[in-house]
């Protein structure tokens, strides 16, 4: 029996039903199994879900472009923004290790600011620093991740980008559906890319969006996530132009999403602002019960937080064991945990590559990795199951409050 199967309460599972089932055998049956109608159709509804709150930056329709993954909605769009050899972007180290190992594909250096001291979002007064050092004119783009669904300061940082000619990228893996007064995160910047990956707020089991409303950005995307192909293979096997005729017109990639995902995607998007409302009753819980707590600080609320995570910071001064004591513990009582995350310079690449990359200069990131653990957060958990969560936490700590 596997530590998961041994748990009495999972750290995250996706919620699936009948509807996803038959849309999955509804594309099995059809014989089209790879990027098709079903694909073209989720891009649609994807951009109609983002176009219900109005952008106070830019009016312009939506374009979605379905990929493979976040991972590689985030090369596509580095690409498109002129990321590559002899450029930088500025990113936050207190993020998955894709967010800036795109750039490092693309042949970029990466620039990290830390995040903020009460939030774990990049914080815009060092992004401001790194562009004002910024002298070689390097920087293409500055990358903002949306942690847990909590929304960065995106009103400083688009100014800053409008300051400094750079464009923004926003890496919002945790934030659908966030809604602000500027917009849907992921359609605030230049460009945003979602991830569908199965612990997400809504799955393909793998998968992405990216999102752009500049059509010049969208057809670079198009073309080179395709092999850089000037026909999709919808319209190659569908339209009456022979299917064979095409021309390669850039060294593209192959990040692509086939229908039958895409199927579950369409299906998972219904249902998302009830999987949000879920959550919300959840985190509710959450808030109420460890609010008062001396030895816990509940995770930041931010405008339009689409509430992916729910981060615990512990207070190691109120408490006489470590962050991964009281992990250690929360597993043996049979509850699922992770950590989000491990900041990017506590890796051997990263390492090795900028030797002042490290955490007496990004003290911020530090302190909250220590101290921060990810407790379950789905849509399908019972009242039952979150004071179980509860109640557990609360007897580790009174057991080891200093």
């Amino acid at each position: 029996m596997s530590d998961a199967d041994s748990l009495k309460i999972a750290f995250s599972r996706p919620s699936l039903g009948e509807e996803e089932e038959k849309a999955v055998l509804s594309v099995m049956r059809s014989g089209w199994l790879t990027t098709g109608n079903v694909s073209l159709a989720f891009e649609q509804e994807f951009s109609k879900a983002l176009s219900r709150a109005p952008s106070s930056r830019d009016n312009r329709s939506i374009i979605s472009l379905a990929v493979n993954s976040n991972t590689s909605g985030m090369i596509l769009a580095m690409d498109a923004c002129g990321v590559g050899p002899g450029t930088a972007v500025i990113t936050t180290p207190y993020t998955f290790v894709s967010t800036a190992m795109c750039a490092r594909h693309l042949g970029a250096d990466v620039y990290f600011a830390d995040i903020e001291s009460d939030s774990y979002n990049i914080d815009p007064n060092e992004v401001e620093k790194l562009l004002q050092n910024d002298t070689d004119k390097k920087i293409k783009a500055i990358i903002p991740v949306h942690i847990a669904g909590n929304v960065c300061n995106m009103q400083k940082i688009c100014a800053l980008a409008d300051t400094y000619h750079v464009k923004v990228i926003e890496d919002a893996a945790h934030a659908y559906p966030s809604v602000t007064s500027m917009g849907y995160a992921g359609v605030i910047g230049d460009i945003g890319v979602f991830s569908f990956y199965v612990t997400k707020t809504l799955t393909t089991a793998e998968g992405g969006m990216v999102c752009t409303r500049d059509p010049a950005l969208a057809k670079r995307m198009t073309t080179m996530r395709m092999h850089g192909m000037d026909r999709t293979t919808w319209d190659r096997y569908t339209s009456p132009r022979a299917s064979w005729e095409y021309d390669i017109v850039a060294a593209g990639y192959k990040f692509n999403l086939p229908d039958i995902l895409a199927a579950i995607g369409r299906e998972q998007l219904k249902k998302a602002d009830s999987f949000f409302e879920k959550r919300v009753h959840i985190v509710q819980q959450y808030n109420k019960a460890f609010a008062s707590l001396d030895y816990l600080k509940i995770p930041p609320t931010g405008e339009g937080n689409a509430w992916h995570l729910y981060l615990l910071r512990l207070v190691p001064e109120k408490l006489t064991l470590s962050r991964e004591q009281f992990a250690k513990e929360l597993q043996k009582r049979g509850i699922g945990i992770s950590v989000h995350f491990i900041p990017l310079f506590h890796f051997t690449y990263w390492q090795k590559l900028y030797p002042t990359f490290n955490s007496q200069n990004y003290p911020h990131a530090e302190t909250q990795y220590q101290n921060t653990i990810t407790i379950p957060l789905w849509p399908d958990m019972t009242d039952e199951m979150v004071q179980t969560v509860i109640t557990t936490i609360k007897q580790i700590g009174e057991e080891f409050h200093a």
